[in-house]
């Protein structure tokens, strides 16, 4: 880890992307920074207490909701995968519904983990009721390294809950999370809700979501409503949808809600077989959007994409480079049915 000059001295920073499981092992430097205890925050679900400051790794609190409760905006709490036994073959979950208040502008919850796939990471799951099992209405928040299963509830994963007054989503960042499960109001239709959801409010502009792997989702990136206002500059890059098999998904990207999107980039993406889950039966339906869709990549043959189609893709969203299954020889290049 590099070593970072603050007013109350140099001490060593975890890198968001790094092999941050080091946190926990002897780092007292949330403390050594900031004398007061700051505004960093540490969470070991299986040795803390939420009776502890949560200022180190060697007082943490218990649950990330126990962290949320004392932390100011700003905050950066990192959150320990939780132990699995020898023979384990699942994680053990913080079973509880996490919300970033509206007043929590740029908390950083920080999965510590040894990876990007679920089990490595620290994973949230309620595993009942019909709350999101992380609602974020604060902005400039980053979601960091951490599995959301939405398991055996049906309030989806993340919403993204704007309304553009008393509480704002916009600057979401999600990265390197893995998404699974997640089922937001009906099993049977994605448009309904899903992994990450905006909120039937709308809003949320200046969303990033990159480097995130969709598994086993009855929708993946759901747009609710616009009600208050149109979402702008969402982007989605570099992410994995995929499934046991297609029988878990039903749509992957929902744009199709209220007056839609403007400026959506989805770039470098990788579609598993083509979505048979349900009502809508697609990899995405863009429909009142615009933007661009490049580079992606669709593991289905003989699919057409364009405003009446297998794939809803209107003309206001550009198409490039993009690509599915193709006989040898082929290039496989999607254009605009």
């Amino acid at each position: 880890m590099p070593l970072t000059n603050f007013p109350y001295g140099i001490y060593a920073v975890p890198m968001v992307g790094a092999n941050t499981i080091d946190i926990f092992e002897g780092s007292r430097f949330a403390n050594s920074a900031d004398p007061n205890g700051g505004n960093i925050y540490f969470v070991d679900g299986d040795n803390g207490a939420d009776g502890n400051d949560g200022h180190s790794p060697d007082s943490p609190k218990k649950t990330i909701g126990g962290a949320l409760s004392v932390s100011a905006a700003g905050a950066v709490i990192y959150i320990k995968a939780r132990n699995v036994s020898a023979g384990g073959t699942d994680p053990v979950s913080y079973a509880e519904n996490v919300t970033i208040g509206a007043s929590q502008f740029g908390t950083k919850l920080i999965g510590v983990a040894s990876g990007t796939k679920q089990i490595a990471q620290p994973q949230i799951k309620k595993g009942s009721g019909s709350t999101a099992q992380l609602t974020i209405k604060a902005p400039g928040c980053l979601i960091s390294g951490i599995t959301i299963n939405g398991a055996s509830a049906t309030g989806g994963g993340i919403l993204l809950s704007d309304d553009g007054t008393t509480m704002v989503a916009a600057g979401t960042i999600i990265q390197n999370c893995f998404l699974k499960n997640c089922v937001g109001g009906t099993a049977t239709d994605g448009s309904k809700g899903g992994a990450v959801q905006i909120a039937s409010t709308g809003g949320a502009w200046n969303v990033l979501i990159r480097n995130c792997e969709f598994y086993n989702n009855i929708g993946g990136v759901v747009l609710l409503g616009t009600s208050d206002a149109v979402p702008q500059d969402l982007t989605i890059d570099g992410c994995i949808f995929t499934s046991t098999d297609n029988t878990t998904r039903d749509v992957d990207i929902w744009g199709h809600a209220g007056s839609g999107m403007n400026s959506v980039v989805i770039n470098n993406c990788l579609f598993g077989v083509f979505p048979n889950a349900g009502t809508k039966n697609t990899y995405m339906d863009l429909t009142g959007c615009n933007g661009l869709l490049s580079a992606c990549k669709f593991a289905s043959t003989g699919k057409t994409f364009g405003a009446a189609a297998n794939v809803v893709v209107p003309t206001t969203v550009l198409m490039a480079a993009n690509y599915q299954e193709h006989a040898a020889g082929g290039s496989g290049e999607i254009g605009r049915t």
